[in-house]
């Protein structure tokens, strides 16, 4: 056989061992991704990306010409098949690499955790790198987990041939051992902010749980929480009441934006506005709806109602309801008619006699 890669008799031998085997490899190659991916799933691990390939000959070739004669045969070479995991999270680097010892064997011996080797410019490569095997035999396959950061400083390694033949000058190692510094201080303090979040969000929800409004800072994760308590529901079913309507389901995050803005800083200020609105609320919606036949509603009309009850109670008139609109709707030419509309029909409600 013509030798095209100017490979020794022993490595030529493993050359043609490699091209017997691709059937087997490409076998071994779907069914770890496949395995691992539905592992990562039923744990609800997210991941950016998740990679597998086949060494090409072309690369073998390159390896064998290099370190042929450490192998003994074409199966000691174990990253003929190779998987990628990506993670956003250093931390999720160590539960995808948990998840794979229960999915796979590993080679520990052949294993490493380069994140441990604590290199000065290493950042790229700080990859856990397990070698396995299906639980069931066959040959092995090397396994790479890293992070985002990690990948992408790899990337821009292998594109600017930092790592390739050429030396570097001293000063230019230098400002890439400083980048790379930067990089995995950002990758820590990533993790580090999510648990600290998460940490936050908990906190939150056992205030908002337990009732203590006023030590809750008004936020999206708290409104969310506070929103499980159907806040909302006591005032929509009497509204609902007036024509027998149906409530459908809506979003009520859109009006956060208009919470804040009234200078609610607490779910306490929110609870407030709820209870020292409602009433007016329901008189301004009944005086709408009773001449109508409406059987359908939103499930944020009650909110909207309490909205447009604040400003008028407030002294905003025809800009403070079109502001309310244009908050919640998106700035529209019909908000200025709806205004205009909501605020004739609320000159009869008592809370503006008293004015």
């Amino acid at each position: 056989m013509n030798n095209e890669y100017r490979l020794n008799p022993h490595c030529e031998q493993m050359m043609q061992q490699y091209r017997e085997m691709l059937p087997e490899l490409e076998r071994v190659s779907q069914t770890a991704y496949d395995r691992l991916r539905r592992a990562l799933r039923q744990q609800g691990i997210y991941i950016t990306a998740f990679e597998r390939r086949i060494k090409t000959e072309k690369s073998l070739a390159g390896k064998l010409e290099l370190k042929g004669a450490k192998y003994k045969s074409i199966e000691d070479v174990t990253d003929l098949v190779g998987l990628r995991v990506i993670t956003f999270y250093t931390d999720d680097v160590d539960k995808v690499a948990a998840i794979a010892k229960r999915t796979f064997e590993i080679d520990w011996k052949e294993s490493v955790d380069k994140r441990k080797l604590h290199q000065l410019d290493s950042f790229g490569y700080n990859s856990l790198h397990y070698v396995c095997r299906l639980e069931e035999g066959g040959i092995r396959f090397e396994l790479q987990m890293r992070t985002a950061l990690q990948h992408v400083w790899s990337t821009i390694e292998h594109d600017t041939g930092y790592k390739g033949e050429v030396k570097i000058p001293k000063e230019y190692r230098r400002q890439f051992s400083r980048l790379a510094g930067m990089l995995e201080l950002v990758d820590d303090e990533f993790s580090r902010l999510r648990t600290v979040l998460a940490d936050y969000r908990r906190q939150v929800q056992a205030l908002v749980k337990t009732g203590q409004l006023d030590d809750v800072h008004l936020s999206s994760d708290s409104f969310r929480s506070y929103l499980d308590l159907r806040p909302f529901d006591r005032l929509n079913q009497r509204i609902a009441a007036v024509n027998q309507a149906e409530i459908y389901p809506a979003s009520l995050m859109t009006f956060l934006p208009l919470l804040e803005l009234f200078g609610f800083e607490t779910l306490g200020k929110v609870q407030e506005f709820i209870d020292e609105n409602s009433d007016d609320a329901y008189q301004l919606a009944l005086s709408q709806f009773a001449l109508t036949d409406l059987d359908i509603l939103s499930e944020s009309v009650g909110l909207q109602y309490l909205s447009l009850v604040y400003v008028l109670k407030h002294g905003k008139g025809r800009e403070g309801l079109k502001f309310v609109y244009d908050t919640i709707n998106g700035k529209d030419d019909t908000n200025e008619a709806l205004a205009d509309l909501m605020f004739a029909q609320a000159q009869t409600m008592p809370f503006m006699v008293r004015r």
